[in-house]
């Protein structure tokens, strides 16, 4: 652990080294002026930067179109529920390949987010945030499943978040298809409801490559809290149910149908507002 710490705290240093030795930007509170704006340039930008500009930036960016494609391809995930010995209702819809990212389709980089700017991009995009047991069930199907890549220094910085991109990249060796394992995912859970402190968000997943996630459903961090192994990841809003489409909010009201999508007591919450 220590040995981890250590060298990822000297990457963390020779990286910032490497920016700035090879930066052309200037360092003003603007993004560069680019028809479209490449992930190493946002991010060199972003490292000057606070958090919550950094944060509108990324809205801005993905919401002007500039994101790669193979990002946003759509995956089928389906699921079923066994209601007695003689019914079962079965289900499907449809998820990002990859989580939420920026950039060109040569320099790109997965951009974590806080929860109020990934509803924004999701409904922009007609889409919603994922719940556990979703998390769960796309991680089953992904097609490239990698170990999670802890990082322990300066967790929140632009720079950690843009260096676990890369070292994913790295492991990943361009493998295509729905991915999993490598982030906690931002969720939508009932415990956003029950906690006694408000303005939080939920997070869960990073599953390891034997199906366990190292983050159980977690409401414990502020609703403006984003660090590296964050990830978003978007579910188109319309669910096939039995051959018929529904919209997922009515899928999570139903007191039956609801269990196809949610493994809590009760889904109650839809969105961040």
């Amino acid at each position: 652990m220590r040995g981890k710490l250590l060298i990822q705290t000297i990457g963390y240093f020779l990286f910032v080294s490497f920016l700035s030795a090879c930066s052309s930007l200037q360092q003003t509170t603007q993004l560069p002026n680019t028809s479209r704006l490449s992930a190493s340039a946002f991010f060199e930008w972003a490292s000057h930067q606070s958090a919550a500009a950094r944060d509108s930036a990324a809205v801005a960016e993905i919401l002007s179109g500039n994101y790669p494609s193979h990002t946003l391809s759509w995956k089928t995930i389906h699921t079923e529920i066994q209601i007695d010995e003689a019914t079962i209702i079965r289900a499907s819809y449809q998820v990002s390949s990859d989580y939420l990212s920026l950039g060109t389709e040569k320099d790109w980089s997965r951009i974590p987010l806080t929860p109020h700017s990934a509803q924004l991009i999701a409904d922009s995009f007609h889409c919603f945030l994922p719940t556990r047991k979703m998390v769960n069930d796309i991680y089953r199907a992904a097609r490239v499943k990698l170990s999670p890549m802890p990082m322990f220094a300066f967790r929140d910085s632009s720079i950690t978040l843009y260096q676990h991109h890369l070292i994913i990249e790295g492991m990943r060796k361009g493998a295509k298809g729905l991915i999993g394992g490598i982030k906690k995912d931002l969720v939508i859970s009932s415990q956003l409801n029950q906690t006694a402190k408000p303005n939080r968000e939920a997070i869960y997943g990073w599953h390891r490559l034997n199906g366990q996630p190292i983050q159980p459903l977690y409401t414990g961090h502020v609703n403006w809290y984003v660090d590296y192994s964050h990830g978003v990841r978007l579910i188109k809003r319309n669910i096939r149910v039995n051959g018929k489409d529904y919209d997922y909010i009515k899928v999570l009201q139903d007191p039956v149908l609801y269990k196809l999508l949610c493994d809590e007591p009760e889904c109650t919450v839809y969105r961040y507002e």
